[in-house]
């Protein structure tokens, strides 16, 4: 009689555009000949993690590959209220160019993890619309909308889970093999003209000089030139929260393997950089498969 296979689960943390590195994870194992059985997400992660559980994974890496930040920007439909970002936008264009069977007919096993915002509770989506599902995930507070979802407004799932081992094993996985992007974040020098592109594209529309301008008291102190901008501060601070949740997670959840991808030259908005992050998910997978094959003999 032969041993039972070990059912494989791969859990996608979340990262924003550092989360690109996720499809050079998928790349690496299967060039290993180590596939996964289940696929699970947080942010970034659940998106990655949807295209590959819809085997859609070498075509939506093609179009990552192509991303330049215009065409980023041009993705964004910007928002005051609830979100600088109304993500309806993104919505439509992953539904003009992808199938969407929904998440009980897809060919891998696929779940993701979004927070009840009123609750504060982690939601795990593992039915009906694998784009709205992507949506509620990935919807980052202050930068998109919240998702409603049958009554609830769900946002990013990393304000609870960020690398979501806990789910790979609820859905059935023997192993499970996760990526934490998050680990380096504090620690690492950061590069501040790409970490305000953002809002260097909200300058140029003019609406962040509306905004800053009435908050600005006329004759009143000059900010200092090495003072952080808004959004400077808010990613920073949303990294130390993701840095601290996620340690405190895969300490008390961990996982059989663990998948460090380095970049720390990558910041939140640099979704353009794709090859970049895709050849630092290669690179440290390699440095994992031993391991990971021990696990599997």
């Amino acid at each position: 009689m032969h041993p039972k296979h070990p059912r494989i689960g791969l859990a996608l943390g979340s990262g924003s555009a550092r989360g690109w590195a996720h499809l050079g994870v998928i790349r690496a194992l299967e060039r290993a000949g180590i596939v996964p059985d289940i696929v699970c997400g947080t942010s970034i992660g659940a998106l990655v993690g949807a295209a590959y559980a819809t085997g859609e994974h070498e075509r939506f890496e093609q179009w990552v590959r192509g991303l330049t930040w215009s065409s980023v920007v041009g993705l964004v439909d910007w928002k005051m209220g609830g979100g600088l970002m109304a993500g309806g936008k993104l919505a439509a264009f992953f539904r003009s160019r992808y199938a969407d069977p929904g998440i009980e007919h897809l060919p891998r096993p696929f779940g993701c993890v979004a927070t009840d915002l009123a609750s504060g509770r982690e939601v795990w989506l593992r039915e009906g619309s694998v784009i709205d599902a992507v949506r509620a995930s990935i919807a980052l507070p202050g930068l998109f909308t919240p998702a409603l979802q049958e009554g609830r407004l769900l946002v990013d799932g990393g304000l609870v889970n960020p690398v979501p081992v806990s789910l790979c094993r609820a859905m059935g996985a023997d192993i499970v093999i996760a990526v934490d992007l998050n680990w380096e974040l504090v620690a690492r020098r950061r590069r501040p003209v790409k970490d305000v592109q953002a809002a260097a594209a909200l300058a140029q529309s003019g609406m962040m000089e509306a905004l800053l301008a009435r908050f600005r008291p006329a004759g009143g102190p000059q900010v200092p030139h090495n003072m952080p901008s808004l959004l400077g501060v808010m990613s920073a601070s949303l990294n130390i929260m993701q840095v601290r949740i996620t340690q405190s997670r895969l300490a008390g959840e961990p996982a059989d393997a663990m998948i460090r991808p380095r970049l720390p030259d990558m910041a939140a908005m640099d979704f353009h950089r794709g090859a970049v992050a895709i050849e630092a998910g290669e690179r440290a997978t390699e440095l994992a498969l031993p391991l990971i094959r021990g696990l599997l003999e």
